[in-house]
This record gives C-alpha cells, structure tokens and sequence, in this order.
C-alpha cells in the first residue's frame, strides 16, 4: 500500500510540474514534508478545471458530476484507483480538510459549465469557491492540526487566493472572453474594457495583496518562504498587468518568463535567509 501511495503522489507531483513551472517553483521552496501534500492538492484541482475549460467535445457535467462522485467516494471509502484522486483523499484524511471547501470548489468549477458573467454576489461565490477555498485547503496543510492558528489565519488566507484569481481573471480576459465566452468581472464589457473599469478592478486586487500579507508573516517557518514566493510573482505580474493600458489587456496574456521567475525564487530566498520577510 505504501508504493501505491507514493505512486499516486508522484503522480500529482508530475501533472504540477508540468501544468504550471510558477506553482512548481513556489512548492520547492516549502518544507519538504509539504511537497507531496500541496502536490496532491493541485493535481485535484487541475484535473477539475482541465473537465470544464478543456474537454470540449465531452460531456463536461456528466464528467464533472462523475469527478465529484469518485472524489467523495474515495476520501469515504480511503482509496481509488484514480491516483490523483488516491493522492487528495490521503491529505483530506490525514489534515481534516474540511468537506465543505471541497464541494465549494466543484460548485464554483460547475459555474463554469453554464455562467458567462456575473454580478457582484455571484463574482464573490464564483472567487470563494475556485480559489479562496484552495487557500485553504493548503492552510489546513501547513497548519498541521493547529486549530488556533488556522482560525486566525483564514482571513488572510482568502484574501490570498482572491487576488491571486482576480489577477489571473485580468490577465486571462481576453482567452475566457474569446474562447469560452466568459467575462468574470461585474459590470464589465470585453468589447468596452475601459481605463477606469481596469483601474477599479486593480485598486480591489490592491486592497487583498495589502490584507494577505500579514498573514503569510504568520504561517509556520515550513510554509512561509514557499507562500511569500506566490506572492511576490503574482505581485510582480500584477504590477505589470497594471503597466499595461487596457488595450493591450485585451490583444495579449502578460506573463513572466520562467528567467525571471527562477531569479525572483533566489533573490526571494537569500532574503528569507536573512529574516527579511
């Protein structure tokens, strides 16, 4: 049973290192211990995601539908032979991840299948379950059973994975737009994305960057470098997003060549190594 474990683990480490190098660097710079759980977490996640912006000639819902079936039947039943499943179903189990952040998540991913814009209240529910509640979930993790903390740490932790959406919703606008119809952001018009519409968006993004980072200043040594890394590149990518007039939003996907983000993990790093952060 150990081997299979740890196959399914593997498993999830290679689907994150090959679906996002960003994610994969920030994990390296955890505490090893929390590799294969945060692994495990994104494999879920990504597979999720991958049925409703991926699979286009399928059934989509009945493939959802199916994933959440096998999901909870695996973490109840504590195996599957889906070894991205297998892999969630340990952590769940071994950190108490709380269900309901599980099926928060495969709502929001259901919003998906059938939403293609939202009002405010729907954009808050929409960004609570496709990302806050992966915050944490990966909270749970590296508080390791230490209630308190976790409780303290929720607030921040929210404000985390909000922004880190809401940057990857500006900078994807113009793929969700033309590819799958959707514009996230309430009220705003693709074919009539204004400079103040932008900067609206970016002083709400402002505002979770500022509240989140008092937190991660309090996540456990082994946790705290890897999160700050997240921060930091997403951070940097939105202050380039912001550079960039709402036209160009529009044409082109800013990002950060991997260089960059492989020198940013070093700088980060000696910093870290002088209490800096």
């Amino acid at each position: 049973m150990e081997l299979f474990d740890q196959t399914t683990l593997e498993c999830s480490k290679l689907i994150t290192q090959r679906y996002s190098t960003s994610f994969t660097l920030g994990i390296r710079t955890l505490h090893k211990k929390l590799h294969f759980p945060i692994y495990a977490i994104y494999g879920f996640v990504r597979y999720a995601d991958e049925i409703v912006d991926t699979f286009h000639s399928k059934d989509k819902l009945a493939l959802l539908d199916k994933f959440e079936h096998d999901t909870f039947e695996a973490i109840s039943e504590k195996i599957s032979l889906n070894p991205v499943l297998h892999a969630f179903q340990l952590v769940v189990n071994q950190y108490q991840i709380d269900h309901q952040l599980i099926k928060a998540f495969l709502h929001s991913m259901r919003l998906d299948l059938s939403e293609t814009s939202y009002n405010q209240e729907g954009y808050e529910e929409y960004i609570y379950g496709s990302a806050e509640v992966v915050g944490l979930m990966c909270l749970k993790v590296f508080c390791n059973g230490n209630n308190h903390l976790y409780e303290e740490l929720v607030p921040p932790a929210k404000k985390l994975g909000a922004a880190f959406q809401k940057v990857n919703f500006i900078r994807d606008i113009k793929s969700d737009y033309e590819e799958r119809g959707r514009v996230y952001f309430p009220g705003v018009n693709f074919n009539d994305f204004s400079l103040s519409a932008k900067e609206a968006i970016e002083a709400d993004i402002q505002h979770d960057f500022d509240e989140a980072l008092a937190g991660i200043r309090k996540l456990p040594a082994e946790a705290r470098l890897g999160v700050y890394l997240a921060y930091r590149y997403y951070l940097k990518l939105f202050k380039k997003i912001k550079a960039c007039p709402p036209q160009r939003i529009k044409e082109e996907r800013i990002r950060i060549p991997d260089t960059r983000k492989l020198t940013m993990l070093l700088g980060i790093y000696f910093r870290h190594r002088i209490h800096a952060i």
